[in-house]
């Protein structure tokens, strides 16, 4: 079908109108090709026509001249009970000039699922009146997906949230830089954002969406934030959501767990970039052994086309925490040490609380109880509240948030010190990303190993600044103990022609070897690497870079983790049968008798005499 036009006369619209539908499943998606070329060819856009609802709900538009070729438009159109029908609008200005047409269409999976004549297993849930058999992860999710409503029948109305009449028992965080907006409808914004809501896939719905135009800017933060829920312990606790990235700057969703307030919490899952004009749905399993909260952070990209929408979140298996009456019960207060920040990387408690400790001991920072030093920054938490690891390496660090995760440059803190040396010329490891590479430096990865895209953070050696044969240093804290097993594996990135060369250092007691090293070019790919520490103690791990000749050369690390790094621990119980008991009393694997490594810390395990 194509547009011909027979007279100038102004604001004519051209309408292709389909038949009418009575209904479509919730896996439903329509799709056709466009064409819609020439210097004043004008706008065009699919609207939705529902009974009952006067307002018609746009579905796809396209606004200019798009090129001599046939493209393809993919539309979500989700459940609609109602009887509905399509219209294609075609506006033009009075001078005309060019070609619009319409091929193809296609509907897909728009049927109810079929009946069945029995549904048996445990994630199966048998549909009232239509005899359909769907998953039980279907039931309660605000979505009908049986068509007779029998999986949203009898749902508890704390555990979900459609956005229809407000926040229900969600709020907004306080703590971070701006609000979610609850909205029916497009966005402000166009090419960016949903067009319609998920609940109802019409222009009536709300749902939410984080606005990214002015004022906000690269990285504002907003941050939704679930009721409170009891400890899902073993059983099945699901948090399901759907949501709607699409735009050319859309930057990231990230959900988190936390049991503790004022704290970020443990990430569940995260998505970056464009993902195009759809809802998608997500389904996250939930575990632990302690009162939790879900947080959903959205971030805003480096632009006004990052809209982000929220839509249909609910839980399944969950039971609300009946000890608070307020999302801050008991259980959340006075759970978070106070901490403050020293240039040197390191943290010192801002005021201790009373305690008994020698000058030998470390205080706990909330219960004030005393733990031997060596048991500080042993990648093991021996204070309740986690203070006896909080100025220490990460376990695991991925730069992303731009975090250093504990690892410092004691060389540029020396030089801060001294104003003469200008630091911004220094040969340093620094935090990039593809993203904001320069066309120069094309050497560098331009995605990060974490998140595969250019929005991903790592640390990289800056060879365009310093001179051959320049080295720099990044250290951790020092570590007071590890266990036999410990290893450190970390992703490297060594591109260009003048690659100089990287080394993993151990210092203690001002004495310094290597563990590792790698030098020249080792392709434009990420490159994985393992180094074993085993027992030490009070000691600094160290990556060094080296400038090669020139600045082609940038050496980058990203997702550095410290593996099975906690020391061992004398068990209560008698070592089992599979187990040998050391001389020390430590239980360890029989697996690993006579394998080289000193397992049991007194090298027993290793003895001539076994």
């Amino acid at each position: 079908m194509f547009i011909l036009k027979k007279s100038n006369s102004i604001s004519q619209i051209a309408r292709l109108r389909s038949p009418k539908f009575r209904q479509t499943g919730s896996n439903c998606t329509l799709s056709f090709w466009y064409y819609n070329y020439g210097a004043s060819v004008g706008a065009a856009e699919l609207q939705l026509l529902v009974d009952g609802l006067k307002q018609p709900t746009v579905l796809w538009r396209t606004y200019y001249n798009e090129g001599n070729q046939w493209l393809k438009a993919v539309i979500q159109l989700g459940r609609l009970p109602h009887p509905f029908q399509f219209s294609l609008d075609k506006i033009s200005l009075g001078f005309y000039e060019g070609v619009s047409a319409i091929d193809d269409i296609q509907f897909e999976n728009c049927a109810l699922p079929p009946p069945v004549l029995n549904c048996e297993g445990p994630n199966r849930f048998w549909c009232r009146d239509t005899k359909a058999c769907i998953d039980s992860l279907l039931v309660c999710d605000l979505v009908d997906d049986c068509g007779d409503g029998s999986d949203e029948d009898s749902c508890d109305p704390d555990l979900q949230c459609n956005f229809e009449n407000g926040l229900c028992n969600w709020e907004q965080d306080v703590q971070d830089d701006f609000d979610w907006i609850r909205i029916r409808g497009p966005t402000p914004t166009v090419n960016t954002g949903p067009l319609k809501d998920h609940t109802t896939g019409t222009a009536r719905g709300h749902y939410l969406y984080l606005e990214s135009s002015e004022p906000r800017q690269f990285q504002d933060k907003a941050v939704l934030l679930s009721p409170l829920f009891n400890p899902p312990g073993n059983g099945t606790c699901v948090f399901r959501f759907h949501y709607h990235m699409f735009g050319k700057e859309v930057y990231k969703l990230s959900v988190f767990r936390r049991t503790v307030s004022n704290t970020k919490g443990w990430l569940l899952w995260y998505k970056s970039g464009n993902q195009g004009n759809r809802w998608i749905r997500k389904t996250l399993s939930i575990s632990g052994s302690k009162p939790f909260q879900i947080l959903v952070r959205g971030t805003v990209g480096d632009g006004f086309t990052g809209d982000i929408g929220l839509d249909d979140v609910s839980f399944l298996g969950c039971t609300l925490y009946n000890g608070a009456q307020h999302p801050f019960g008991s259980f959340f207060k006075g759970n978070l040490p106070t901490i403050s920040t020293t240039t040197s990387g390191a943290s010192v408690p801002a005021t201790l609380p009373m305690n008994n400790c020698t000058e030998r001991e470390f205080v706990c920072q909330a219960s004030g109880h005393c733990i031997q030093m060596i048991q500080k920054c042993d990648f093991r938490p021996d204070c309740s509240d986690k203070s006896d690891e909080s100025a220490c390496v990460m376990e695991v660090c991925d730069f992303e948030d731009k975090d250093l995760c504990g690892w410092h440059q004691p060389a540029l803190e020396q030089m801060s010190g001294n104003y003469s040396i200008s630091i911004t010329k220094t040969f340093k490891w620094q935090l990039g990303r593809g993203a904001s590479l320069y066309p120069e430096q094309e050497h560098c990865p331009l995605t990060d190993h974490t998140t595969c895209t250019e929005e991903g953070w790592y640390l990289f050696a800056d060879s365009s600044n310093g001179e051959f044969g320049h080295t720099a240093d990044i250290a951790t804290p020092v570590i007071s103990l590890t266990g036999p097993r410990c290893k450190i594996i970390f992703w490297n990135h060594m591109n260009g022609s003048t690659i100089g060369s990287l080394e993993v250092l151990y210092e203690s007691s001002n004495k310094t070897s290597k563990l590792w090293t790698q030098s020249g070019s080792q392709g434009p790919q990420w490159n994985r690497a393992e180094v074993f520490l085993g027992i030490r103690s009070n000691f600094q791990v160290i990556f060094r870079a080296k400038r090669g000749v020139s600045y082609m050369g940038d050496v980058a690390v990203d997702d550095i983790t410290f593996e099975d790094c906690s020391p061992l621990l004398i068990s209560d119980k008698p070592c089992t049968s599979e187990e040998f008991m050391c001389a020390n009393k430590y239980c360890i694997p029989r697996n690993n008798l006579c394998d080289f490594i000193n397992d049991c810390e007194d090298n027993s395990d290793e003895s001539p005499s076994i």
